[in-house]
């Protein structure tokens, strides 16, 4: 989930606790949960200060080991023991448990979404992403910040916050069942897929489709069981040269390669020279466009002049971060 979300999520949580008689009797305990909560809510996504540093590193480990068993353990103790160390007084076994809780829920709904996290290190490297919520959903998001309004205004948290979260539990139900009733209604379009990726949109029937045959992928979007096909691009295997090669080994082209299931490939000769391979993921189709894209130029010798990997809404300016990289 976004940020924001996260936000309130801890700030909801947080007036849940209260449901919690030694949080609910210890007014520096209640202090202490609420910064824990709205701090654990947040920690996992620390990694975001790796896109400061490129996107390719970026891509490889958000929602990676900071998302993880490991990590889900160690936030919380180190989180507690901070918070600690200034709310002398407060129960520190519970400030624990509603600090867990906080860290664990924000690992858990980003599984939900479409981008998925690491949930299963060290066990396991695979991106665990059910597709179901949007990264921003204004449903759950809009009931989170009715809820602590309601609180501000003098509604008991436990029971508001209790009736919200049962209510976004059947949303999510719901969501699964969109989503089921969207892939029958991809198969029974393409009849021969070997692979469905069924993305939710910020609208609750509106979904992106991408999909593969043994010869075909198929873009396109789906409204309910209607499914709409926008691009059918036959399928070549992309070619094992040494120019290839040398390309896809490259940090961004290797990044989006370790993130995205479903891309298209175009090579191309520029005309200064130099020789162009794209790499395009079919996932995102926007406005006739393929926005997250790999991108690198290499010379005759085999030289990478330039590379580039990430979400870009215009050639321009994915030609002005390519010329910024070729500095």
């Amino acid at each position: 989930m976004d940020s924001g979300t996260h936000l309130v999520m801890g700030v909801a949580l947080g007036g849940l606790a209260l449901i919690d008689p030694v949080v609910a009797e210890s007014p520096m305990t209640f202090g202490a949960v609420m910064a824990g909560t709205i701090i654990g809510s947040q920690a996992p996504d620390i990694d975001t200060v790796l896109k400061l540093r490129n996107n390719a590193i970026y891509i490889r480990h958000h929602r990676g080991i900071t998302h993880s068993i490991p990590a889900v353990i160690l936030w919380p103790l180190a989180i507690t023991g901070t918070i600690s160390l200034i709310a002398d007084g407060a129960n520190i076994f519970h400030l624990w448990i509603w600090t867990f809780l906080a860290v664990f829920l924000h690992v858990f709904v980003d599984i939900f979404n479409a981008y998925g996290t690491q949930a299963l290190r060290p066990f396991s490297k695979k991106w665990v992403a059910l597709g179901v919520i949007n990264t921003f959903d204004p449903i759950i998001f809009g009931l989170h910040c009715i809820g602590i309004l309601l609180w501000m205004f003098g509604a008991n948290p436990v029971i508001t916050f209790g009736i919200m979260y049962a209510v976004i539990i059947v949303y999510y139900i719901l969501r699964f069942a969109v989503q089921s009733a969207v892939k029958k209604a991809v198969h029974n379009t393409i009849q021969d897929e070997e692979c469905v990726i069924v993305a939710p949109t910020i609208r609750f029937f509106y979904w992106r489709v991408a999909a593969k045959s043994k010869t075909h992928y198929y873009v396109g979007r789906a409204y309910g069981r209607t499914v709409n096909i926008h691009d059918k691009i036959e399928i070549h295997p992309i070619p094992k040269t040494p120019l290839v090669e040398k390309a896809l080994n490259d940090s961004n082209l290797a990044a989006f390669i370790s993130f995205s299931p479903l891309y298209n490939w175009e090579i191309s000769e520029l005309q200064n020279g130099l020789t162009e391979v794209r790499l395009i993921d079919l996932r995102y189709r926007s406005n006739d466009r393929y926005p997250f894209v790999a991108v690198a130029h290499l010379d005759k010798d085999l030289n990478i002049i330039t590379s580039y990997t990430g979400w870009i809404f215009s050639e321009d300016k994915l030609q002005r971060k390519l010329q910024i990289g070729a500095s």
